[in-house]
């Protein structure tokens, strides 16, 4: 493990419109003491090939032998990282320029924040998603405002094994909701400096999809009764409807 070195580790999977503006705006961190990993899943069109151009001696791209899924293809990233620090990006997601660098200079163990959506092509939303200063395990079970892509992790502090993702849907929340449940705490910054393209037909564009894998969470993850379970997804459903007012 390389002190201060900030490993980010992108799952790829058919993002050849976005791929190359994600890697450029990674290489415009303030904060240089980086190295990125970009795991292809299998991808049909030219992802791969675009992400090849920029291997160096910062940038590594692998490539799965068979379609794995998100959350392996993230964890496969997550085992050959050498950072102390661990962040996510998306394939066609952007962050602030000083992104690592504010962050590194919060940081406690486990900080995320503040983000902004954008649309497909590229524009803003004015309204950013404002994020808790500190989130505990029972709180995250009732609003998970983490957004994967803004997560940053000390893994002198938090056990690297904690951040490799279980194979079901909504992978990052129950990775989130594991680490809290050793009880720490996620610390938020409410600045924001990163930017969610909203794709139309995305699993998480979809609010059906997105409400049935947080019961499914619940009930078939966590293995919560069902009153339990609705506690907490009515809670979920609650919050969900005040970020977008």
């Amino acid at each position: 493990m390389s002190d201060n070195l900030v490993s980010i580790i992108i799952p790829l999977y058919n993002k050849e419109a976005y791929i190359e503006e994600t890697i450029k705006n990674i290489k415009e961190q303030s904060y240089s003491n980086w190295e990125l990993i970009i795991v292809d899943d299998c991808s049909n069109d030219n992802s791969y090939s675009i992400a090849k151009k920029y291997i160096n001696e910062k940038i590594s791209v692998i490539k799965n032998e068979e379609k794995q899924g998100a959350a392996k293809t993230r964890n496969k990233g997550l085992e050959i990282a050498k950072g102390r620090f661990i962040c996510f990006q998306d394939a066609d997601d952007l962050w602030e320029k000083t992104k690592l660098e504010k962050q590194l200079k919060f940081m406690k163990n486990f900080s995320y924040t503040s983000f902004r959506y954008m649309t497909k092509n590229g524009k803003i939303k004015a309204k950013s998603v404002k994020v808790q200063e500190k989130l505990t395990y029972s709180e995250a079970l009732k609003n998970t405002r983490i957004l994967t892509i803004s997560v940053m992790i000390d893994i002198t502090k938090i056990d690297k094994g904690l951040l490799n993702m279980p194979d079901v849907p909504s992978e990052d929340v129950a990775t989130w909701w594991g680490i809290l449940e050793k009880g720490y705490i996620a610390y938020g910054i409410n600045e924001c400096l990163v930017y969610y393209r909203q794709v139309p037909n995305s699993l998480t564009s979809n609010k059906f999809i997105s409400s049935r894998n947080r019961w499914n969470l619940y009930r078939k993850y966590k293995k919560f009764s069902f009153i339990k379970s609705l506690y907490y997804f009515l809670h979920y459903v609650y919050f969900a409807i005040i970020k977008r007012i």
